[in-house]
């Protein structure tokens, strides 16, 4: 089943919606409008929650547990409007307006391009499309890594996040100790032969390039752009012959974070190097049981972390 076919099998309400970045990709674009609980009432303005995908993986993270245990039925069912980006790339991003999908051009991407295009674009859509000028944001993984980033570098997207929810946060991998991106970088030409046809179809798929990027960025302490590998590319792409870093200490987004200590992909080393940069940080939680997928497929998360959400959301209404 599509995402659309999964949300509808569990008797909720779905759209889905093509966006279109500033560069040709086409993202599908998921979203719950309202919960079983509370049918659908137009004179009623239901607030948006935004929720963006971790590395590999797909917008159906939010809805493939039981509804009891899912995020995106759970907000629904609390009365939010509930939307489900896929990042360029996966199993539902796979288009452009006019690249193939296997050409080399359409494939090179990292998590520099989804914070520049992708959720921008993302974004703009949902704030058209429902009237709201703000929403909530909720990522896992990469999906705060592409938060940090973009509500670090552009203000006016930033302005729209009333909340910041960061799930398993990645930003400094200096402790990291996840397997597939050491062996990305140990074996980084051999990758590039083979590793886009393992990540093409399992799991939902990402780029070469992006494994690269964040192999790039082992042993360091900051997010840095893509290094495109010679000076004069690096030039064409930021204007100087290195790639710039990311400043975390620039983003005045409120943010709430949740991190496990089993967790290979975000080490609570760098989960607390992160903390030391971020400016408005209103809630943190370490869980000591649990891993990186345990924040969407945990069979506690309802308690751990997901009722925490929604408290959080009702008090800052």
């Amino acid at each position: 089943m599509n995402i659309s076919q999964i949300i509808s099998y569990w008797g909720y309400p779905d759209e889905e919606y093509n966006i279109v970045t500033e560069d040709g990709y086409i993202l599908g674009l998921n979203r719950i409008p309202y919960g079983k609980t509370n049918n659908n009432n137009n004179s009623v303005q239901r607030l948006v929650v935004y929720l963006q995908h971790g590395l590999l993986t797909s917008a159906s993270d939010w809805i493939s547990n039981l509804p009891n245990n899912s995020l995106g039925f759970i907000l629904a069912d609390a009365g939010y409007d509930v939307w489900m980006g896929n990042s360029r790339g996966n199993t539902w991003s796979r288009k452009h307006l006019y690249l193939k999908t296997n050409s080399k051009e359409f494939w090179a991407f990292s998590f520099d391009e989804m914070a520049k295009y992708d959720l921008p674009a993302l974004i703009d859509f949902i704030v058209k499309q429902t009237g709201q000028e703000e929403m909530f944001y909720v990522g896992h993984s990469q999906g705060t890594t592409i938060g940090f980033i973009t509500f670090s570098t552009i203000p006016k997207i930033a302005e729209r996040i009333k909340i910041f929810f960061a799930l398993a946060p990645v930003f400094s991998v200096k402790y990291l100790k996840s397997p597939l991106i050491k062996m990305t970088y140990k074996w980084k030409s051999l990758v590039k032969s083979r590793l886009d046809v393992y990540l093409s179809h399992n799991p939902a798929g990402t780029s070469v390039q992006n494994m690269v990027h964040w192999s790039q960025l082992l042993n360091s302490t900051h997010l840095k752009a893509y290094d495109w590998g010679r000076p004069e590319l690096n030039l064409i792409h930021f204007n100087q012959t290195t790639p710039p870093s990311y400043n975390v200490t620039n983003m005045n987004v409120a943010i709430a974070t949740w991190n496990g200590e089993s967790d290979l992909l975000a080490d609570p080393e760098d989960v607390k190097i992160l903390h030391s940069k971020i400016k408005n940080h209103i809630y943190h939680k370490t869980i000591s049981h649990y891993n990186h997928i345990d924040f969407v497929f945990g069979l506690d998360v309802y308690d751990q972390v997901y009722h925490e959400i929604i408290d959080i959301i009702q008090n800052n209404l």
